[in-house]
């Protein structure tokens, strides 16, 4: 497929096409507006996250720019891009975290299953409890494993035992945990190592069955062996879960997602299936990025 706009052949290379996606990265850079590159398998997907003309500033500046992407149930979403793209500001826009800083303003919106995150009268609470979170560095709170594990249940007011015990073991199962741990639930989750934290956060994150469970770059703080225990968890959850995950590791989001985003200066620039943004993407620049040539 041929983008009219660059001049690049999906499968191919060459100096006249790599000067015209430099020359559009510059135009970004400069302020033009181009349309994302959306391709049509999302049409046939069913949508968990809508993301409606979303712009984001921290006071004067804008860091999020039109952004409109819908997120598939089921799957996983990697959003990559360079430092300071927006990535981790996008994703932190789904759950409002961003609304800590009282210099950040909106336009736009976003539909979590046809519901609005951002609409007049949301419950922030109650629609962060429809949302898994798990970020860069591992954050178990100081109390025991099981308790780490039930803490959504426990501040919901849920008290009996036999509920809660479920929950537990079923939750550190889907994180790939309960092996290691099942003999050692009622001591400090600070006394495991990373890895084992950053899975127990996720066991947090799912044990309330959110509808969506985020990942801010989960394996940046984690040596190779535990990387790959994540990878292959994050595997595991697929299709019980829809994910969306952004991480600086190409290798990472080539294996573990379905669909991939790029961005590029608050812009979203393509977004398919990752098998076709890795080896034949739309846009040159796509290419340039996930083999390496900038970022």
């Amino acid at each position: 497929m041929t983008d009219d706009r660059n001049g690049y052949p999906g499968n191919g290379n060459g100096g006249a096409a790599g000067g015209a996606a430099k020359n559009r990265l510059a135009e970004i850079a400069a302020g033009a507006v181009f349309p994302t590159e959306t391709h049509p398998e999302l049409d046939r997907e069913t949508v968990v996250l809508d993301v409606q003309g979303f712009n984001l500033f921290y006071g004067a500046k804008q860091a999020l720019y039109d952004i409109r992407m819908k997120i598939p149930k089921g799957k996983v979403t990697a959003l990559v891009g360079p430092s300071g793209c927006g990535k981790s500001t996008l994703l932190r826009s789904v759950n409002r975290i961003n609304d800590l800083l009282s210099t950040v303003r909106i336009s736009g919106d976003m539909l979590l299953n046809g519901d609005s995150i951002y609409g007049h009268g949301v419950d922030v609470i109650e629609l962060r409890k429809r949302m898994g979170m798990v970020f860069q560095k591992p954050n178990p709170f100081p109390m025991s494993v099981y308790e780490n594990v039930v803490y959504a249940l426990r501040i919901d007011g849920e008290r009996d035992r036999s509920t809660l015990d479920e929950v537990c073991e079923r939750s550190l199962r889907g994180a790939a945990l309960w092996d290691e741990v099942k003999d050692r639930l009622h001591e400090s989750a600070l006394g495991m190592s990373g890895g084992q934290q950053q899975r127990l956060c996720i066991a947090r994150a799912i044990a309330a069955e959110p509808e969506v469970l985020l990942m801010d770059e989960p394996c940046s703080a984690l040596d190779p062996i535990a990387t790959n225990k994540i990878e292959d968890l994050i595997e595991q959850l697929k299709g019980e879960y829809s994910i969306l995950i952004v991480t600086h590791n190409m290798q990472q989001a080539s294996r573990t997602s379905d669909y991939t985003a790029f961005m590029y200066l608050g812009r979203l620039l393509e977004y398919g299936p990752t098998a076709t943004i890795f080896q034949t993407p739309h846009l040159r620049e796509t290419l340039d990025y996930v083999t390496g040539r900038f970022g």
